[in-house]
């Protein structure tokens, strides 16, 4: 991988606030022209820099008001069991976000659903089918403070 200099950085923190600027633009705020701009992002997305290039959807809007937070610890944690756990959140539609992680919990994830009966759906097929979840802990989100993913590059 090509390692990322201060244009390339300018680049990326142009980019995240909006992916849609067009390249002359942020060639003139980098000092850079928009072919050189242009190369460095095609470089950046091949070398797996840029991930994705998506519109970010305000769930609310598209009736899915419900973000839900869940720590699930399971019953048995070997890496054939973690593997399918990892597939069966990978797998959900409704699963925005999922870490396997260390502590009391083996998986943090996050959620967005449309009500809590879409919840209960959800947990009935991801938690109890498969027999392995010792047991979870639902957090239901009042009022998202900030989300984002932009980095502080």
């Amino acid at each position: 991988m090509t390692p990322l200099d201060s244009y390339d950085l300018a680049i990326l923190r142009i980019l995240q606030r909006n992916n849609a600027t067009p390249q002359r633009a942020i060639g003139e705020a980098v000092n850079l022209s928009a072919p050189s701009v242009q190369r460095r992002i095609k470089r950046m997305e091949a070398e797996g820099v840029i991930a994705a290039n998506v519109a970010v959807v305000a769930p609310d809007r598209v009736g899915l008001p419900l973000t839900i937070f869940a720590q699930v610890e399971l019953v048995s944690e070997t890496p054939d069991d973690i593997d399918t756990m990892k597939r069966r959140f990978r797998e959900a539609p409704e699963v925005q976000q999922c870490f396997y992680v260390t502590g009391e919990a083996d998986f943090m994830l996050v959620l967005v659903v449309e009500s809590m009966a879409a919840y209960e759906e959800f947990t009935r097929r991801a938690f109890f089918a498969g027999g392995n979840v010792r047991k979870f802990r639902t957090f239901v989100s009042m009022d998202a403070v900030k989300s984002g993913s932009s980095l502080n590059i």
